[in-house]
């Protein structure tokens, strides 16, 4: 089975090349239209990165049966098929994930976050965010924190699921399945592993119990948050990444009216975040909303 594989592996490779000799490059009008467009529809700064483009997009304008990046961009902006735009921003965009990634956000959740919940009276639920969850391992981390905290606690809090959105459909539907290699859960404690997984096939596929606790949505980052309640914790890590400074600080300004008085957004460790920023810096990468005054 292996020489197969390696026989049809190498059959793909040659096909791949020959194609690549006749696809060409992507013109300079083509990119600059792809950057005006991506630009103000999801807020990616393409601008001065046209090699990278048309790299990540080279082997998937193949795929798709192309013979040129004029041929397939034109089929792009006349399409009535909205997916095909959100497929190029899933290549594009690098995805990079793994569980309980950047520990110190699950530690200021489970003895901040969540032990200030649990000390409201009468609270019924929490409304908690990750904007831009990727294949999932976000929001199944923060699920499982959760699952931790409150498992020998009493609490009012019955609904405590989470809301994960992305702009990539590819990206949501892998999180659904929640199908993840071994690799990808070695940061994991072995008895969360245990616990919060099912091992079939070599896959550590998350179980009913952590999977009815994220709800999986696709959202565009650009668009107005219409959310009907706010949130006690937006979770929006390494995604600004990809943004101008005016495009991240309009987000942060959304953000923060879809915060409640008291709630936290946390932000990757390595973003940068506006000057004028309306959250009060709490710790490294965790900013709150203050109560406003009565």
């Amino acid at each position: 089975m292996e020489n197969f594989e390696g026989f049809f592996a190498a059959q793909r490779t040659e096909e791949a090349i020959f194609t690549r000799q006749s696809l060409g490059s992507m013109s300079d009008a083509d990119f600059k239209r792809l950057a005006f467009f991506v630009k103000k529809k999801y807020g990616l700064d393409l601008f001065g990165k046209k090699s990278m483009v048309e790299s990540r997009l080279y082997h998937y304008v193949i795929d798709r049966g192309f013979s040129s990046f004029e041929d397939y961009f034109r089929t792009v902006y006349d399409s009535e098929n909205s997916d095909e735009m959100p497929n190029i921003i899933n290549r594009l965009t690098t995805n990079y994930t793994y569980f309980l990634r950047e520990q110190e956000h699950f530690k200021h959740f489970m003895t901040k976050f969540l032990p200030q919940a649990q000390s409201e009276k009468g609270r019924e639920e929490l409304r908690i965010w990750s904007a831009g969850c990727s294949f999932g391992n976000e929001a199944y981390s923060f699920a499982a924190c959760m699952e931790e905290f409150f498992s020998e606690r009493k609490t009012t809090i019955a609904d405590r699921r989470i809301l994960a959105t992305d702009i990539s459909r590819d990206a949501l539907i892998a999180a659904k399945k929640g199908m993840y290699s071994k690799d990808a859960v070695k940061c994991l404690p072995e008895e969360w592993v245990e616990k919060y997984f099912t091992v079939t096939g070599g896959f550590y596929t998350v179980n009913e119990r952590l999977r009815s606790q994220v709800v999986f949505r696709c959202h565009n980052l650009m668009d107005r948050i219409s959310f009907k309640k706010k949130f006690d914790l937006i979770i929006c890590r390494n995604v600004m990444i990809y943004f101008d400074k005016k495009t991240k600080s309009d987000l942060i300004k959304r953000f923060y009216d879809a915060t409640v008085d008291g709630g936290y957004l946390y932000i990757g460790h390595a973003e940068a975040m506006p000057e004028e920023l309306p959250y009060v810096r709490e710790a490294a990468a965790v900013y709150r909303k203050e109560v406003s005054a009565k």
